[in-house]
């Protein structure tokens, strides 16, 4: 949700991106949810999802809590905080739109609110889904039975693959294996000081068609094993 400039930046420098819509959710993890630059420092913009009784906790069937009145929340400290960006305006309507729509299910917010990342972005890498390509492993081998399903060469991990990828088993496999590495890119946000890791939506507020020379000035490398 919101993803963060890292996400992205890896997303540009591959040819094709598994989106894992079918592994299982993670409690506290950042898949609904991400930060926003706030007068006070950062803030966080949760998604509520449904837990209880609940079975199946796959990212692709997870529920939004429709309950709880999360958009209007999520919209108006948008708004609050960001409406004296120099480029708030050229991009309020989707959001306001994003906000008024109605979402019974996380993966179609997600995959909607990136599309627009990426199209901002003028990022073209292609998307599949790893449901799409019906995989049996998990973890490590997940990774490794993906790849081969996408006929990779290579592979670009974030650099936490480094405590849990097989190097050997991706070699056997005549897979190249690289991490990615994305020093943060400092940039002028709306409020003084300078606040990483915030959702893409700052970096898109604030300087607008200069996003993606931003994202790609971090000098981010993709290292060899």
């Amino acid at each position: 949700y919101l993803p963060w400039l890292g996400y992205f930046d890896r997303i540009a420098k591959s040819d094709v991106h598994v989106i894992l819509d079918h592994v299982q959710y993670e409690k506290n993890s950042l898949v609904p949810r991400n930060k926003v630059r706030t007068s006070q420092g950062w803030a966080w913009l949760t998604v509520p999802l449904k837990t209880k009784g609940k079975e199946d906790f796959s990212i692709r069937n997870l529920e939004i809590n429709e309950e709880n009145p999360w958009k209007r929340k999520h919209w108006k400290t948008i708004e609050a905080h960001y409406r004296k960006a120099p480029y708030f305006w050229k991009y309020a309507s989707f959001f306001e739109e994003v906000y008024n729509l109605e979402w019974k299910y996380l993966l179609p917010l997600v995959e909607y609110t990136n599309w627009y990342f990426l199209d901002c972005l003028n990022i073209k890498t292609r998307l599949v889904r790893s449901s799409d390509l019906q995989p049996q492993k998990k973890k490590a081998d997940l990774v490794l039975e993906l790849c081969k399903k996408t006929k990779a060469t290579t592979y670009i991990s974030g650099p936490f693959g480094r405590n849990y990828l097989d190097f050997s088993a991706f070699a056997k496999a005549g897979i190249e294996l690289r991490f990615h590495d994305y020093p943060h890119p400092q940039y002028k946000q709306v409020f003084s000081g300078f606040e990483p890791y915030m959702s893409t939506i700052d970096l898109l507020f604030n300087h607008g068609p200069n996003a993606r020379e931003i994202l790609e000035s971090s000098n981010s490398s993709l290292q060899k094993v």
